[in-house]
């Protein structure tokens, strides 16, 4: 029998997956509960709410985004940071990323259709991801550093959603080699 940790654990990783599977809207509690295998009056006692759950899918995706930056930070020139990002995400991409986009990118977009304190959760993922690509343009006196930020980002997420809409993983690895090539030249 799982310990109350445990429970906690297997219903946000049932979470994580489903919202990224089939959206915050259409996932219910009672889906959670049967994926985790967490009987569904106790996910109550761990998230009193639906959105609660989501505020702790959001925290979770925003420390596998800061784990990723803390891992590429490791490299002492933005240039080699922002190779090892991208790098990262060639190595980590997933037939997931495919089927249903980036887990981040579809969580902000779907996420962005309900108002109020989860929409702005939500964005603080890609702003925090954002604020850091800005920072290593920055350092590489590419001016402005947000607008080389947004392409970064722009074809990252481009290329996810591409992949996911044509279900096609070369569209995937050819953007992310396309923004190897751009930041090579800078």
């Amino acid at each position: 029998m799982p310990q109350a940790s445990e429970k906690r654990q297997l219903l946000l990783q049932a979470a994580k997956g489903l919202i990224h599977e089939q959206g915050f809207t259409e996932t219910t509690l009672a889906d959670i509960a049967t994926r985790s295998g967490v009987a569904l009056g106790n996910v109550y006692y761990y998230f009193k709410t639906k959105d609660s759950l989501a505020e702790a899918v959001i925290d979770t995706r925003a420390d596998e985004l800061r784990q990723l930056r803390e891992h590429c930070d490791q490299h002492p020139q933005p240039k080699q940071r922002l190779l090892c990002m991208i790098d990262s995400l060639r190595d980590h991409w997933s037939e997931q990323t495919v089927a249903y986009g980036c887990p981040a990118g579809s969580l902000c977009q779907e996420l962005n259709k309900v108002a109020g304190p989860l929409k702005q959760q939500a964005d603080q993922l890609l702003l925090g991801h954002l604020a850091w690509l800005e920072q290593q343009f920055q350092s590489m006196n590419c001016v402005p550093g947000r607008e080389y930020a947004f392409q970064f980002m722009a074809m990252v997420q481009g290329g996810s959603l591409l992949a996911n809409t044509f279900q096609n993983s070369t569209i995937l690895l050819g953007r992310l080699d396309e923004l190897r090539q751009w930041l090579e030249s800078l």
